[in-house]
């Protein structure tokens, strides 16, 4: 079977010169055409992915080369497909604005079979094996994240086994630290703290009471009140775990262990100066430390142990703000408070599903926050965004869907919705679309509105009113989630909906 060609989208409005291309390139390459700027946009919305060149003509009517690389960027298509533009035009003005969009080459006209060839081959080439490094690079990020979660996850369990605990309080804390550490980055820029360090201190968290498998059994698992002889000994786990990390000589300037070191020995320290072993008041202690002791609080209080019931959230987060449960920093308390939702309804119900969701932003966040990587946060994007929306389908089985992706811009409808509001299944810029605009009215305008005020800590919107449906009003429930990254500074990927007609 002949290898697949590649599929080359040659844009210009001059007949002959398309047709020269097509007699340069025809034989080794799949050439499609399209005779203007518009035309050529339309083809890389629906078929982006399968086109491995454009070359890009400068002056057209209409919508000239320089609009076509400018919406380009704006889908984020220039991160996937290469351009090279061709001109007669030779003013280095031209020259530097096409680099400054983004083009891959300049080729000016009239140019030579054999130079055409080679910059295209030479083009995508290149383009190839950078989405091949990306691959490669975003394989390894996923397997170190992997690796060191699983060691991690090893030593923690071992100390979990002895301390008698559910097997889960690990994964808890490394959850709920995690979710701390992003809502803090949210409130305040005071601890500088990167989206990698994030993912440090949650895995360094799973050390926290490593310490701990110096304890006699006698005491780590006693049922009863410890007499002040067995706390004081108990309270030595903190400098133990600090101690055994701390001999790791050929590792000591990891920052995992740096992280983990900083988490083992002050963990119990509290932010009024009395807790153990140092003493240390305020910020003193490493945000890292902070983050993981109220983590540990309060999943101590919400699940059962040897000497105790579990309390409920509600009265885990009053003895925690109450001071029952010493004194934290007033910022991680109201980032408590503010992730106590998803604590409540996902973290005690269902912690693989969370985990899973925290380890997957985790590695999308890494790409997309990586310059470098730019295509495969493009890549990632699109897949967050599917999964997001899988998940929302999934919790609601019944009724008509619609899910809006903001780059490119795409709107999607189940058979069920698009039957009865009589639209594609499909539609490119929704908002552009005249069947949609026919069927806007005030309602769907307001409905709109909220959508666009939607934000990432609030994301859901629910909406009734009554919607144009084949031509005539009819009452409608919308409920839907706008979907966004998790990174730093999150960005809005789109919209996935459920609508009820009545």
């Amino acid at each position: 079977m002949p290898a697949k060609k590649y599929r080359i989208l040659v844009v210009d409005d001059s007949e002959i010169n398309r047709e020269l291309l097509v007699e340069i390139l025809g034989a080794e390459y799949d050439v499609v055409e399209a005779e203007g700027g518009e035309a050529a946009l339309d083809i890389l919305k629906k078929s982006a992915s399968e086109i491995a060149l454009v070359l890009l003509d400068v002056v057209m009517p209409g919508m000239d080369g320089f609009e076509v690389l400018e919406a380009m960027n704006r889908y984020k298509i220039i991160e996937e497909v290469p351009v090279i533009m061709i001109s007669a035009e030779s003013s280095p003005d031209f020259i530097t604005r096409a680099y400054d969009l983004g083009a891959a080459d300049y080729v000016g006209r009239p140019f030579e079979a054999a130079v055409v060839q080679r910059r295209v081959k030479n083009t995508i080439t290149l383009y190839a094996k950078q989405r091949r490094l990306v691959d490669i690079v975003a394989n390894q990020i996923f397997e170190k994240e992997k690796n060191n979660k699983l060691m991690v996850a090893i030593l923690s369990h071992i100390v979990e086994f002895r301390n008698g605990e559910s097997g889960s309080h690990v994964v808890h804390i490394n959850i709920i630290t995690e979710l701390l550490l992003h809502q803090l980055v949210k409130k305040t820029k005071k601890y500088n703290i990167s989206m990698n360090d994030i993912k440090l201190i949650s895995t360094a968290s799973s050390l926290h009471d490593i310490g701990k498998i110096a304890i006699p059994d006698e005491i780590l698992n006693k049922p009863g009140r410890f007499t002040p002889d067995e706390f004081a000994i108990m309270k030595t786990h903190s400098e133990i775990g600090a101690s055994m990390l701390e001999k790791l000589k050929d590792f000591k300037d990891e920052p995992l262990l740096k992280a983990s070191y900083e988490i083992c020995r002050w963990h119990h320290e509290r932010y009024d100066g009395k807790g153990y072993p140092d003493g240390l008041l305020g910020d003193e202690i490493p945000i890292s430390a902070q983050v993981v002791s109220i983590a540990d609080v309060y999943d101590a209080l919400t699940s059962e142990r040897c000497y105790k019931k579990a309390y409920t959230h509600e009265k885990a987060i009053e003895m925690i703000c109450g001071g029952e449960c010493g004194t934290f920093n007033p910022i991680i308390l109201e980032c408590l408070k503010d992730i106590g939702e998803t604590l409540k309804n996902d973290l005690q119900s269902n912690v693989q599903s969370l985990q899973y969701k925290r380890e997957f932003q985790s590695i999308t966040d890494e790409i997309i926050n990586n310059s470098d990587l730019a295509a495969s946060g493009q890549m990632l994007q699109q897949i967050e965004f599917e999964r997001a929306k899988s998940e929302f389908y999934e919790t609601a089985v019944s009724g008509a869907f619609f899910a809006f992706q903001k780059n490119p811009s795409t709107l999607t409808l189940s058979e069920t919705a698009a039957q009865t509001l009589g639209f594609s299944r499909i539609i490119l810029e929704p908002l552009e679309n005249e069947d949609v605009k026919n069927a806007q009215n005030e309602d769907c305008k307001r409905f709109i509105e909220k959508i666009t005020a939607a934000v990432p800590d609030n994301p859901t919107v629910d909406f009734a009113g009554k919607f144009m449906v084949n031509g005539s009003e009819r009452d409608c429930e919308i409920h839907c989630q706008t979907i966004w990254t998790n990174a730093e500074n999150p960005v809005f990927l789109g919209v996935a909906g459920k609508i009820e007609f009545r």
